[in-house]
C-alpha cells in the first residue's frame, strides 16, 4: 500500500478498553463493500493493519479502527476492526469509541439530546443512538445486527480441564461462550494473566472441534474469540473476553454481550424487553437489551441494544518514513504472551 506522509488518528476508550479511530492518511482500500475491504485486508494485503497495531507504534492491549466512507446509502459512516491477528466485522466497545469519535469531532453533526448514526460493517448496518449534551457523547446504545445460538452447551475436549461446555454464538463475530468455574478461575484483574492464557488455548481446541459459518455471511466463519462469564448474585453476567496472542478485554465486550444475549435467548431465559448489565473484568459496565426477535437462517435469533460510553483521551500522528526499519511492526513474548509466534 502506499501511504500518505502521516495518519492522523484520535485517542478513545470504551470503559478502559482503548479503540483509536483512524480520522485520516489511509489508503484507499479495494472493494465494493465494507466486508470486501476486510477481507482485502485479511487475505492480500495487511501493511496498515500492522503498522496500526504492533510494536513500536503501538501495544497488544489496543484496537485501532479505520474510519471508512460508507459503501451503502442508507449509512452515515464505516469502519472496520484492526487488532493484531485480523481485520474484524465488529465490536461494540470500537463502534462506541467511533461514533463518539464521529461525533465529537464534527465528522457527523451532533443533535442533542439524541444523534442517529448509521455505522456500515462488514457484519452489516449498526444503528446507534448516541446521547448528546454540551458538545459531548455521554452514551451510545448500539442497535446491533442479529445474535443468535449456533451450538448450546457444545463439549470441547482440553488436555488440562477434561471435557468442557462453552455455548457457540454470533453477536457479531462467533464466540464461545464458557463458563469461567470450569477453568477454576474466577473473573477478575488479579486472573487476567491465566484467564487469557486459558482462553487463546481453547480458542486454538476450537478450531478442530467445532465449525462456524453465517448463513447469510459464508465468509464470516471463524469463532473470533472465547469469553468467559459467571452470573453475579444480582443477575449481572461478569464478562471476561479473550483476544490473541493473550489479553483480555478491558471493557465488557459489546458484540460478547450480544453473543451472550442470544444464548439466554435460546435457553428462554431472555425475552424482548428484558435487560442484562455486563460488568467487565475491572468493573466497568454495558447494558445488554433484547429489543426484538427474527431469525437469521434457521436460527432463532434476538435484536441486541448494547449501550455504553467512551472517552475521547487525545490525538496522535503516526509519520510513515520511508526508511523505518520497522514498517511491519514487531512483538515480544514478554508483554504479548507465547503465542505471538502465531501472528509473525
Amino acid at each position: 500500500m502506499h501511504f500518505d506522509a502521516a495518519l492522523q488518528i484520535l485517542l478513545v476508550h470504551a470503559q478502559g478498553e482503548i479503540g483509536k479511530v483512524i480520522t485520516g492518511g489511509a489508503p484507499e482500500i479495494p472493494g465494493a463493500t465494507i466486508l470486501e475491504k476486510m477481507n482485502y485486508i485479511n487475505t492480500v494485503d495487511d501493511s496498515l493493519r500492522r503498522f496500526v497495531t504492533f510494536e513500536p507504534r503501538a501495544h497488544v492491549a489496543m484496537s485501532t479502527n479505520l474510519l471508512l466512507p460508507p459503501t451503502r446509502p442508507d449509512a452515515d459512516a464505516a469502519f472496520i476492526v484492526l487488532q493484531p491477528d485480523r481485520a474484524h466485522p465488529m465490536s461494540g466497545s470500537n463502534a462506541i469509541c467511533v461514533v463518539t469519535a464521529l461525533l465529537e469531532s464534527g465528522r457527523v453533526a451532533m443533535q442533542e439530546p439524541e444523534t442517529l448514526v448509521r455505522l456500515d460493517t462488514a457484519a452489516g448496518l449498526i444503528l446507534a443512538r448516541a446521547r448528546c449534551q454540551n458538545g459531548r457523547c455521554l452514551s451510545v446504545s448500539l442497535d446491533n445486527v442479529p445474535a443468535f445460538a449456533a451450538q448450546l452447551s457444545a463439549p470441547v475436549v482440553t488436555p488440562k480441564w477434561g471435557t468442557i461446555s462453552a455455548d457457540i454464538a454470533f453477536g457479531g463475530v462467533f464466540y464461545a461462550l464458557v463458563d469461567v468455574a470450569q477453568v477454576g478461575l474466577s473473573i477478575g484483574p488479579e486472573h487476567a494473566r491465566a484467564l487469557a492464557e486459558a482462553g487463546i488455548e481453547i480458542k486454538a481446541l476450537l478450531r478442530d472441534q467445532i465449525r462456524v459459518a453465517h448463513p447469510e455471511i459464508p465468509s464470516l466463519n471463524d469463532i473470533a474469540y472465547v469469553m468467559f462469564r459467571a452470573v453475579e448474585p444480582d443477575g449481572t453476567i461478569r464478562t471476561c473476553t479473550t483476544l490473541k496472542p493473550g489479553r483480555v478485554d478491558r471493557s465488557p465486550c459489546g458484540t460478547g454481550s450480544s453473543a451472550n444475549l442470544a444464548v439466554l435467548h435460546a435457553r428462554g431465559v431472555v425475552k424482548p424487553g428484558d435487560r442484562r448489565v455486563s460488568k467487565s473484568t475491572i468493573g466497568g459496565t454495558f447494558v445488554a437489551e433484547a429489543i426484538g426477535e427474527t431469525t437469521v437462517g434457521p436460527y432463532k435469533a434476538v435484536l441486541p441494544r448494547i449501550t455504553g460510553q467512551a472517552w475521547i483521551y487525545g490525538s496522535e500522528t503516526l509519520r510513515i518514513s520511508p526508511d523505518d526499519p520497522f514498517p511491519q511492526g514487531f512483538a515480544l513474548s514478554d508483554t504479548w504472551g507465547p503465542q505471538v509466534g502465531e501472528l509473525l
